[in-house]
């Protein structure tokens, strides 16, 4: 069966893409109630062979509610009349999430302020502290 590029080194197999066909949403025109042009797209992320395991997990996290418990990712499309835009536009969100996946996060470097800009921070305080202190009662002595 043919295969979808991903990227370089990740092409997904098309057998384990299911495709369904519902009725859209939303106002419409002739056609509106016998026509299937909105695309459910499912991807068991879980089980799938082509994808290694840290892009799965990284996956899991950025499709969210998209992916069930079970591990399938589902995505809806139904901006287009036309069905066939429908598919590609759910294949091409599909792979855009798998290579967004792909890239792995800088790790944070925990980091501390320097000596000048503890002092900044102290003088900044200390002139907001003194505009503060001239706000107060005027006493006539």
């Amino acid at each position: 069966m043919p295969r979808i590029p991903v990227t370089r080194s990740i092409s997904i197999d098309s057998d384990e893409l299911t495709e369904s066909f519902v009725r859209s949403t939303g106002a419409g025109g002739q056609h509106v109630n016998t026509t299937d042009s909105a695309v459910q797209l499912r991807f068991d992320v879980a089980n799938s062979p082509s994808l290694p395991e840290a892009i799965k997990h990284r996956l899991a996290v950025i499709a969210g509610r998209r992916m069930t418990a079970d591990g399938v990712l589902i995505l809806r499309s139904e901006g287009s009349r036309s069905q066939l835009l429908n598919r590609q536009e759910a294949l091409d969100r599909l792979v855009e999430l798998i290579r967004e996946a792909t890239i792995v996060p800088k790790a944070r470097k925990a980091t501390r302020p320097g000596k000048a800009a503890k002092a900044r921070r102290v003088d900044a305080k200390k002139a907001r502290s003194s505009v503060k202190a001239g706000r107060g009662k005027v006493r006539l002595d």
